[in-house]
């Protein structure tokens, strides 16, 4: 089964288009787990307990796993959500060319999906794209304001940046396996683009911590029934100010639940 077909599948048998960022800050592990060999994947498999019955997929962000503990965390976080039946989406925005990229696409012999950057073009991508079977889910109009400085750019034929990124990865798409991450953080954008590339299911992230257009979110980053929305801090540290263990998870267990209800309520 294809990244897709596993998500699409998450999405009718769970009635969910939620992704869990799984983004264990250090700063942020509370401290009844600091004495855990693996903190992270301790929190992980928690957070994954807590929330699994209400996720499309977890998406990890390969930043808060760059270090030898962190790596194993990882290797254990995304064996745990395969046990569960949800697919795992790397966080990673690799690229690069020749061997380099090469390097990083064995980072799909892991996770179900990944993110890339496709500012170096095509070469850079192909180790990516030819894994038929993995998802590869391509920068295009990212959350944060600062995507502007670039994506925003206008091009000579009149087009900015981000509808050229969407408009090749149209193109790369020969084995149906291409995404774009576009914000919720940009409605308009993400109209548009949904008018441009109506069959690219979209990860979209913004729309907890952020502040993101939910509506927007699912009306337009669906296709064919099939898209992400990724919350991150909202969820996995939605009990910060909880009073013990239990409360701690349960509440990343309801806010996960929350954000799928609020989801559904806009989707056909």
């Amino acid at each position: 089964m294809s990244f897709f077909e596993h998500v699409g599948q998450r999405i009718r048998d769970k009635d969910t288009v939620v992704s869990v960022g799984l983004d264990p800050d250090p700063a942020r592990i509370p401290d009844f787990l600091a004495d855990h060999d693996l903190p992270r994947w301790a929190f992980n498999r928690r957070i994954i307990d807590a929330t699994h019955e209400h996720a499309a997929c977890f998406k990890p962000n390969a930043a808060f796993y760059e270090d030898g503990d962190g790596w194993a965390a990882l290797r254990e976080t995304i064996a745990y959500a395969h046990g569960k039946d949800v697919p795992v989406l790397l966080d990673a925005k690799r690229a690069d060319i020749g061997n380099t990229t090469r390097q990083y696409a064995e980072l799909l012999d892991y996770a179900d999906a990944i993110t890339v950057n496709p500012y170096m073009g095509r070469d850079s991508l192909d180790p990516f794209l030819s894994r038929a079977d993995k998802g590869v889910f391509i920068l295009c109009r990212t959350s944060n304001p600062g995507g502007a400085d670039l994506q925003d750019l206008e091009l000579a034929s009149g087009e900015p940046l981000y509808e050229r990124v969407a408009a090749l990865a149209d193109l790369w798409n020969e084995h149906g396996n291409v995404g774009l991450v576009v914000g919720a953080t940009t409605p308009d954008e993400l109209e548009e683009l949904r008018e441009q590339v109506p069959d690219i299911p979209f990860l979209v992230p913004g729309v907890g911590a952020q502040g993101g257009d939910a509506e927007a979110a699912v009306e337009y980053g669906l296709a064919d029934g099939v898209g992400l929305v990724n919350s991150s801090r909202g969820i996995i540290f939605a009990g910060e100010n909880a009073r013990g263990e239990k409360e701690f998870f349960q509440a990343a267990g309801q806010s996960a639940r929350r954000l799928k209800t609020r989801l559904n309520q806009y989707r056909d």
